[in-house]
């Protein structure tokens, strides 16, 4: 029984974390979905997860269907890989219509993740975090270099500042120990603070010099105009965060190594799942949020086989007042799609390694 228990005890969170994943996946393809009905687009399949069929039934013209591998899905629509005089087909759809519904499964994330954080926002401790200095700790260097309280902080390094959550991000990055600020004092004046100092501590596992945040923000009280408007901004925070992080990889701040797909997700939300006991839902929410903001803006990349991509080629289309020869785009999207799984394997085989290691 006790060998019963423990095996219970490791595979309920991943089984939570594989369903959370799995609602993130449906949301996304339930955009596609109710705009191509919205727009009598015929749908021949929604589909949960790859590979074998577990479950299906038919409603109508479509085929829902469970499938074996629950880390992906897709909304099979007529007319998006053939073409054809039905009128049914997405091809034959105004390019607005067929733009609406490329766009609308990453919108879908994008308004996923802005529900689980105002749900964080409002179970998150007692007040809201703001971006005002409140107090500084013992042995603060950055009150001795220009920062006072009751400073609001707008910029850092020339980046606008929405949360608390911005200010530890962009100090993180700043590994020199030093940073330019622009702050709002108490009498509403605007200052430039150049050189900010704080003290550096350095993370043995990557090797970098990280800055020490040494002054606490003020609260905000909450109320349902609060909670929403903070969301919002810790939303809009966490897609700059994703977007950022891209672009760190292609300079190559970050690499290959540093990537998680769905395996190293999942794992990652099994333990956020198994801490609720002791440290409650944000760590979870937090997750969640941003692995479904990272799923919308990532689909919105101009990459071939994404909905990016898609958006592209009817933008094109819409300059050029006639579609890109099939044949043409279908080799395209082919390419990236061959890419992608390559790159997909890449980062599962790090996955797995991270995990036997």
């Amino acid at each position: 029984m006790t060998v019963l228990g423990n095996i219970w005890s490791s595979a309920w969170p991943i089984l939570v974390a594989i369903l959370l994943f799995a609602l993130i996946i449906i949301t996304h393809e339930l955009g596609h979905f109710i705009f191509a009905k919205l727009f009598k687009v015929r749908v021949d399949e929604f589909a949960v997860g790859f590979g074998p069929t577990l479950f299906k039934f038919q409603k109508g013209e479509t085929k829902y269907a469970l499938r074996l591998i629950p880390l992906g899905g897709f909304c099979a629509m007529g007319g998006e890989e053939e073409s054809g005089d039905d009128p049914t087909f997405l091809c034959n759809k105004p390019v607005w219509q067929r733009a609406i519904i490329m766009a609308a499964g990453a919108v879908f994330n994008l308004i996923l993740g802005l529900i689980f954080m105002v749900i964080l926002v409002a179970v998150q401790g007692q007040a809201i975090t703001s971006t005002t200095v409140a107090r500084f700790y013992d042995g603060a260097l950055s009150c001795q270099t220009g920062l006072a309280e009751g400073d609001t902080i707008l910029k850092i390094d020339g980046r606008r500042i929405y949360t608390a959550d911005d200010i530890s991000y962009m100090l993180m990055r700043a590994e020199d120990g030093k940073t330019e600020m622009t702050v709002r004092r108490e009498d509403g004046t605007t200052a430039d603070l150049k050189n900010v100092e704080f003290k550096t501590e350095l993370d043995e596992a990557t090797g970098r010099q990280y800055i020490v945040l040494d002054f606490s923000v003020m609260g905000i009280a909450k109320n349902p105009w609060t909670v929403l408007k903070h969301g919002l901004l810790r939303t809009v925070s966490m897609g700059r965060l994703v977007w950022m992080t891209l672009l760190d990889m292609l300079t190559g701040r970050y690499g290959l190594s540093d990537l998680s797909g769905p395996i190293g997700a999942t794992q990652a939300m099994g333990q956020a799942v198994a801490s609720i006991p002791r440290l409650g839902m944000d760590t979870l929410l937090r997750m969640l949020c941003l692995i479904t903001v990272n799923l919308g803006i990532f689909n919105l990349l101009p990459i071939p086989a994404l909905d990016g991509s898609k958006l592209v080629f009817l933008l094109v289309e819409a300059i050029r007042r006639k579609p890109i020869p099939p044949e043409k785009e279908g080799l395209i999207h082919g390419i990236g799609f061959a890419v992608l799984v390559v790159l997909m394997v890449i980062v599962a085989a790090s996955d797995i390694m991270k995990l036997i290691r």
